[in-house]
């Protein structure tokens, strides 16, 4: 749930969005893919391209973009190409990784710290140079919630591992916020309600206009999001193989995370993948069939149905910590550390691939 609402808001589109891509994409997902233990969703590594897919192309641009991407991900698993995805080079991986967390983390800075920023620019320096031009309109009330959201989700693994420490952040930190704002009269703290009018109505499915020259125009886009979708959902499948000691199906779970990006679109609903995180944290509580993603997805329907009204209230400087907690984990430090001991050429192309990441991205 806060991962859902956190990337859509992060990705440029409406919360709801985020929760519709989790609830229909990770249905299907879960239902035809090649991993029993998969959990598909919105991911930090979409963020940027789709963010920029946006800006290039807007929403129906991406809806298209998407649902091309699928049906070039069920072309590669019907044509058994999965296997070729373990040949791309593993500092390409890390490289590109740690460039979109370092990305996802200038992001949230502004949120994070309740700064006032008209407009941020699209490239990463830009923003760091706008952040430190305006550090004078620093909201002390927005960094407590986002400094406090980063403990909570830091301490709560040494307390539980079951429970998810951005759940735990975001209901301990609306409910400080909204204590701050009705009984303390404190203002400035801005909430998703007041930047998104939210609707818990699941949209009715929106035809695609697809022509020649549109295909043309985002063939580009649609075949980032399909490599993206295939190399993440596939170390993910092969992480969670290392947890459960199964094998996943390559090729299958390729065509279900087509069939997925295909059909969400439909829904609003932006680019699915399977999510390393929420699929260890299925493993870590038990999950070892499909059918705890299935129930995944239709808890999150639920939680939509009936509990977006509370949505409002959750502060942005709040999900900013998410998100600064997310970028932390694909940072991968610890491995870009020990790749810097392998030869020259593996720092050169981890090196030249964060760059290119950062700027190009």
């Amino acid at each position: 749930l806060p991962l859902a609402i956190a990337f859509g808001i992060a990705s440029g589109v409406t919360p709801e969005k985020g929760l519709i891509t989790a609830i229909v994409g990770g249905f299907i997902v879960s239902a035809l893919g090649g991993s029993s233990v998969q959990i598909g969703g919105p991911t930090g590594a979409f963020i940027v391209i789709v963010f920029g897919i946006i800006q290039g192309y807007g929403l129906e641009g991406l809806a298209i973009a998407t649902a091309m991407a699928g049906a070039l991900l069920v072309l590669m698993g019907l044509f058994r190409l999965g296997g070729i995805i373990k040949f791309i080079p593993y500092p390409i991986v890390v490289g590109f990784t740690s460039g979109i967390a370092l990305t996802i983390f200038t992001t949230q800075i502004k949120d994070l710290l309740g700064l006032t920023v008209d407009k941020l620019p699209a490239d990463c320096l830009s923003q760091w140079a706008v952040y430190f031009r305006h550090l004078d309109t620093i909201n002390p009330m927005s960094l407590l919630i986002g400094v406090g959201s980063i403990l909570i989700i830091a301490i709560m693994p040494r307390i539980s591992r079951k429970i998810p420490g951005s759940l735990v952040a975001i209901i301990i930190m609306t409910a400080v916020a909204y204590l701050l704002k009705e009984v303390g009269g404190i203002t400035g703290i801005e909430t998703i309600g007041d930047r998104f009018n939210i609707s818990n109505e699941i949209p009715d499915p929106q035809p695609l206009h697809i022509n020649m020259e549109t295909i043309n125009q985002l063939l580009s886009p649609a075949f980032t999001i399909a490599i993206l979708c295939a190399i993440e959902s596939l170390l993910s499948a092969t992480v969670a193989d290392g947890a459960i000691s199964e094998h996943h199906n390559s090729n299958t779970e390729l065509i279900g995370q087509g069939v997925a990006n295909i059909v969400v679109p439909f829904f609003g609903g932006i680019p699915v993948t399977g999510a390393i995180a929420r699929t260890m944290t299925n493993i870590n509580n038990g999950g070892r069939t499909p059918v705890a993603g299935i129930i995944h997805a239709l808890v999150l329907l639920a939680i939509f149905l009936l509990l977006m009204p509370l949505i409002e209230l959750v502060p942005m400087a709040c999900l900013a910590g998410v998100l600064v907690i997310v970028a932390y984990n694909m940072s991968g430090w610890r491995t870009v550390r020990s790749l810097l001991r392998n030869p020259k050429s593996d720092i050169a192309i981890l090196a030249t691939t964060f760059i290119l990441s950062l700027i190009h991205i």
